[in-house]
């Protein structure tokens, strides 16, 4: 049975007690109508009283200490219907609460699915499949490319690029050769690798990911729910009307008067019923609330963390500038060096061709294409003899051309994060391509209607260079900006804000991004790739690739908040007026709950307007 199911079962059969009940009285039956609605009341509200006192040794106090008090005080006195009624507005709150959760995250499991269960360690010169767990220090290993590394480890042989961006946020990947040491969970992506691991799977990268993941979401404070603020002194100005129309009557259906009538319906079922129009409306913008706690957390925060690999940027290099040596032309050198990539596996080959394909319709054909993996390529194009790679690989073909090559380099900015390869054309130094990411064009917009909206404070939190960090913050406006940060670094950040009480909102798209996720106060996912890890840790999942939607999503939830306030004050306004007539004996509590019914159907009208558009 489902949570959401389970939640439907007390109101619904608090329903049909009611429903039957009142059969029997129109039928003539009144005791079997007391005796119907007095069943119904202690099988449907028992569980609401147990639920309450278990709360309240435990220091909760929430909106439905007064309900569970008309509850008893209605078995007590022997007036089932009121208290059913009661049972009814409670538990119907509840229901509509479920209905606005999402599914429980499962960020560990998800963690622990996506981890690399399989490495291949060689016996001599045999290659034996082992699991992950079996891996010890000092074991040779065998990464295929396609694979993820199983542990961290150092190669000894081999060269690959290699795919850093779900653990590091790098997003150029990363030569792979003997020496470099690698962390668990990154990608293979050309050709095959021997390493020695240096931990086992158990103690790398990783499996710190996971255990950081269920760290921070086993510390998250609760949030404390907007019903249950306003309860905190809503219920004992209703004890101080009860105690005070006992003391003035003596008569205890005056105390089960005032309790019915007190019954806090705006805050039980008001609240919820925005929250579910307020969800349902981020949803017609594939904005994904995942519960109704963080539609109402996101509108209280004040501070944005971001992170910058796939969020505020692509997520992935491109061609961004073509430093042409004269007599070479930039079209020239791109159409040329484009034919010859096509032909490559490297990873960066198809930016390059892509950069071509924007400026010219089609590509000459190339011949007599020999390329040496991770390093460069060579071929013939137009009748010109073009090569594409790094200075190491023109180093080992003619030192004298890099030579060349070198001081053209040197004499060009240095932009830290940012990957070079060199064109040469018939033997002469044509070029310099520089591949970077490239910052989304709607960031800067996003980052205003924020400000705009009340957030106080940006701040840049990314795996990539510091400098890279602080050149991207400071042309985007961050407030602050850090760079050169581990996933454990990021939490500690986050973390450190939330802890001196501030409400942090943390938009990531990586695997590096999940347990600072988990630490906000709210952590929403940039989730059109598919989202995995990071879209199971986070509260909030945007399904659309646009960053711009974590505005729209805070001002959803400001709008709704600011309705349910509207219900809240209405309706508690209401309630206390009627707790003055209940008081002095002018309303029966029979009477007390239909009255809260029309209450409550005020409150509810206008909090439906959450789901709709703006005004």
């Amino acid at each position: 049975m489902t949570p959401r199911l389970r939640a439907a079962l007390l109101p619904a059969a608090a329903l049909i007690f009611i429903a039957a009940g009142l059969l029997a009285r129109v039928g003539g039956l009144a005791g079997p109508a007391i005796q119907l609605w007095m069943a119904g009341l202690v099988l449907t509200g028992l569980p609401v009283v147990w639920r309450t006192l278990r709360g309240a040794l435990r220091g909760h106090f929430a909106a439905d200490i007064v309900a569970s008090l008309a509850i008893v005080t209605a078995v007590v006195l022997v007036i089932p219907l009121p208290g059913l009624i009661v049972v009814l507005m409670q538990t119907g709150g509840e229901a509509l609460e479920r209905l606005a959760e999402g599914r429980a995250s499962a960020a560990v499991r998800e963690l622990e699915a996506q981890a690399p269960r399989v490495a291949h360690r060689w016996a001599g010169e045999r290659l034996d499949d082992i699991a992950a767990d079996d891996i010890a220090t000092g074991d040779h290993l065998m990464v295929r490319p396609g694979e993820l590394v199983p542990a961290d480890a150092v190669v000894l042989d081999g060269r690959s690029h290699v795919d850093t961006k779900a653990i590091t946020g790098e997003p150029v990947p990363r030569l792979a050769e003997p020496g470099t040491l690698l962390l668990s969970g990154m990608a293979n992506i050309e050709g095959p690798l021997t390493v020695r691991a240096t931990a086992p799977a158990g103690e790398s990268q990783y499996a710190r990911i996971v255990d950081l993941v269920r760290s921070a979401q086993a510390s998250k404070a609760p949030l404390q729910r907007l019903a249950d603020r306003y309860a905190v002194w809503f219920t004992p100005i209703t004890l101080v009307v009860c105690a005070l129309a006992w003391l003035a009557s003596r008569d205890p259906q005056r105390v089960l008067a005032v309790l019915v009538v007190a019954t806090p319906c705006p805050l039980i079922l008001a609240v919820p019923v925005a929250v579910i129009g307020g969800i349902n409306r981020a949803a017609r913008q594939q904005i994904v609330f995942r519960h109704g706690g963080a539609l109402e957390e996101l509108g209280t925060v004040r501070i944005a963390v971001f992170d910058k690999t796939g969020t505020l940027t692509v997520g992935r290099p491109g061609v961004r500038t073509v430093h042409a040596r004269p007599p070479f032309e930039v079209d020239e050198v791109l159409r040329l060096a484009a034919a010859v990539e096509l032909r490559s596996s490297h990873v960066l080959a198809r930016t390059v061709v892509d950069a071509a394909n924007a400026v010219h319709a089609t590509l000459p054909a190339a011949t007599d294409v020999v390329e040496e993996a991770g390093r460069g390529i060579e071929g013939r194009a137009d009748g010109r003899r073009v090569a594409i790679g790094s200075l190491a690989y023109f180093d080992a073909r003619d030192p004298g051309l890099a030579a060349q090559l070198a001081a053209m380099l040197a004499g060009l900015e240095h932009h830290d994060g940012t990957a070079r390869s060199a064109v040469v054309i018939d033997g002469s130094p044509a070029a310099i391509l520089e591949f970077a990411d490239q910052v989304r064009p709607e960031v800067p917009a996003l980052l205003a209607r924020l400000k705009a909206a009340g957030i106080a404070r940006t701040m840049l939190l990314t795996g990539d260079s510091a400098a890279n960090a602080a050149s991207v913050g400071a042309s985007l406006g961050f407030d602050e900006s850090l760079g050169d940060l581990l996933p454990e670094d990021k939490v500690r950040h986050v973390r450190a804000l939330v802890d001196r009480g501030e409400h942090v909102v943390m938009l990531g798209d990586g695997t590096n991004d999940a347990p600072a996720l988990s630490a906000a106060s709210v952590g929403v996912a940039l989730a059109s790739g598919g989202g995995g890890v990071t879209a199971e840790a986070a509260d909030i999942v945007l399904l659309a690739d646009d960053p711009g939607r974590l505005a729209d999503a805070l001002l959803i939830s400001r709008r709704t908040l600011a309705i349910a306030r509207q219900s809240i004050w209405a309706g508690l306004g209401l309630s206390g007026l009627a707790m003055g007539f209940a008081a002095v004996g002018m309303i029966p509590p029979t009477l007390g709950a239909l009255l809260q019914e029309g209450i409550d159907v005020a409150v509810i009208l206008n909090a439906l307007r959450a789901a709709g558009r703006a005004s």
